[in-house]
């Protein structure tokens, strides 16, 4: 397999200079020598894929932060920050707030060089719109994150020309999701449906943005502002085609979160992480200006990973826990996500053991195990080492967004064999036979059962709550509280992460969000 590797590549910054300070370092490429190959181009590329593996995208915050604010998840961390995020009382000067803003913004300015530079580069026509595609789908995913993390943010879509440029303003909710669907339809439009045929120094390379992928986001873009028949439009495009229907659902559940069968035929993308053993490096790739000795490896693997096998910063809710309990499947057994979510003490699933190891809990204790490497002949999450892939979207949260789309629509009996689908691989029964003509608002409830069960610590679950305005209705309110107690700390607003503190000190024209 072909899998890409990040390039630890630092685009540079376009800085203004007088002729008596004109100095250049042979050594080094500027922006004004870097952009004039077909190669350069492409590391150009690569560089904006780095973005997806520091401290504040992927690696680690992006997910943690979010799942932290759902009640699937709950802080458990010595680090006063996560706890936090989990009661929803960050402050605006908190660390990882400040990482994850500036590792997206990061990824931001580097797809702006890309969509500046490349175009004028004399190269491959059909490479050169690869290359232009991935980075109008990668900046859309920036923007799809920092709009669901921080609700309103400036919106950067070309690198600075002037000093007036290093104070954007903060843009409209209604001006940030319009770009991020002109992005990804951009990107639809330019990308190819695999890298398996094309010809280029791209060829065969996996990990890629695709026409699949764009698709995808696109739909969940649409979805998430209501747009339910653009939604289904897209959605319908994946599973029924014409072209686009190349995906289904992995039989074993747990091979979506593991290092073993990455981008498999679930994945519509992914983030590619991989041990010292595959790509080298023996530095972690926390962040800061790469070098050649990064590694690209996971955090979320340690931060997960069980006491005394990691840091254990965060724990399921022992809501969720119980939701998997509450439909056997049809040989009577427990729903096969549990444990592949949910590190427990269940003998009578034959889980006893924790990294291989005797159960040293008390029975009744819960750690995450999905995206670790508990069980995977893994002594523990220390040495930073894992290399398991970061899915950014799989194709069982197309099938779920689609029934979504249609029972808004209207069509709610139509939504029940994309959800049986879902239910289908953890052997559930047919929800058809068990709850037979649900009205929509019985459907709406339904979808966000199944999708909590699918998606439980794969940072959804909060943005799922906020875009269904839980939050803000009384009833979902109080049950999100018996869920998780930390919703009873939450106040109007604090849903989101606060704009960085040293950000709005330094940027006059920047606003407040709701949690400032």
């Amino acid at each position: 397999m072909n899998k890409l590797k990040y390039t630890f590549f630092l685009l540079l910054a376009m800085m203004g200079c007088s002729d008596r300070l004109d100095l250049r370092d042979p050594n080094n490429a500027t922006t004004g020598t870097f952009w004039q190959t077909e190669s350069q181009a492409l590391a150009g590329c690569d560089a904006i894929y780095n973005s997806l593996i520091i401290d504040g995208t992927y690696m680690r915050m992006t997910p943690a932060l979010s799942d932290a604010r759902g009640d699937d998840m709950r802080g458990d961390s010595p680090w006063v920050d996560y706890v936090q995020v989990s009661n929803f009382s960050i402050p605006t000067t908190s660390a990882p707030v400040q990482w994850v803003w500036g590792a997206w913004y990061q990824l931001i300015w580097r797809a702006n060089q890309v969509l500046e530079k490349v175009p004028a580069i004399d190269m491959d026509a059909d490479l050169q719109k690869r290359i232009i595609g991935q980075a109008h789908f990668l900046r859309g995913l920036a923007y799809f994150n920092l709009a669901n993390l921080y609700k309103v943010v400036p919106l950067i879509i070309q690198t600075p020309k002037g000093s007036e440029d290093s104070y954007p303003a903060t843009a409209t909710e209604e001006q940030i999701w319009a770009q991020i669907i002109e992005d990804f339809q951009e990107a639809k439009d330019l990308l190819p449906i695999s890298y398996a045929n094309v010809s280029g120094a791209d060829m065969g390379q996996i990990g890629r943005a695709t026409k699949g992928a764009a698709t995808g986001m696109l739909g969940k873009a649409y979805l998430y502002r209501k747009q339910w028949q653009n939604a289904a439009d897209q959605f319908n495009l994946l599973i029924n085609g014409p072209e686009l229907n190349i995906y289904s659902l992995v039989s074993n559940y747990r091979d979506n979160f593991t290092a073993s069968n990455e981008n498999n035929s679930e994945s519509l993308f992914e983030v590619q992480f991989a041990g010292p053993n595959e790509v080298g490096g023996s530095v972690p790739n926390w962040g800061g200006d790469p070098t050649s000795s990064w590694k690209q490896v996971s955090g979320q693997a340690c931060t997960y990973g069980a006491d005394g096998y990691g840091w254990s910063d965060f724990l399921p809710t022992t809501w969720i826990y119980n939701e998997y309990k509450q439909e056997k499947t049809k040989d009577g057994k427990t729903d096969p996500r549990l444990l592949a979510t949910i590190a427990s003490y269940e003998p009578d699933d034959n889980s006893t053991t924790v990294y291989g190891n005797p159960w040293p809990y008390a029975t009744n204790k819960i750690y995450p195990r999905k995206y670790t490497n508990d069980g995977l002949g893994v002594a523990n999450e220390y040495d930073l080492n894992s290399g398991i892939n970061y899915r950014v979207l799989r194709y069982a949260d197309i099938l779920l967004m689609y029934a979504e789309a249609l029972n808004e629509l209207g069509q709610t009996a139509a939504a029940y064999p994309y959800i049986q689908q879902v239910r289908d691989r953890a052997n559930l029964p047919d929800l058809v036979a068990s709850k037979p003509n649900l009205a929509q608002t019985q459907m709406r409830d339904q979808i966000a059962h199944e999708r909590a069960l699918e998606f439980a610590s794969e940072g959804q679950r909060i943005n799922d709550i906020i875009r269904w305005g839980w939050l803000y209705d009384a009833d979902k309110l109080t049950m999100l509280k018996t869920h998780d107690p930390d919703f009873n700390t939450w106040t109007a607003g604090n849903e989101y992460l606060p704009i960085p503190q040293t950000e709005l000190d330094v940027n006059k024209n920047l606003l407040p969000n709701p949690a400032n």
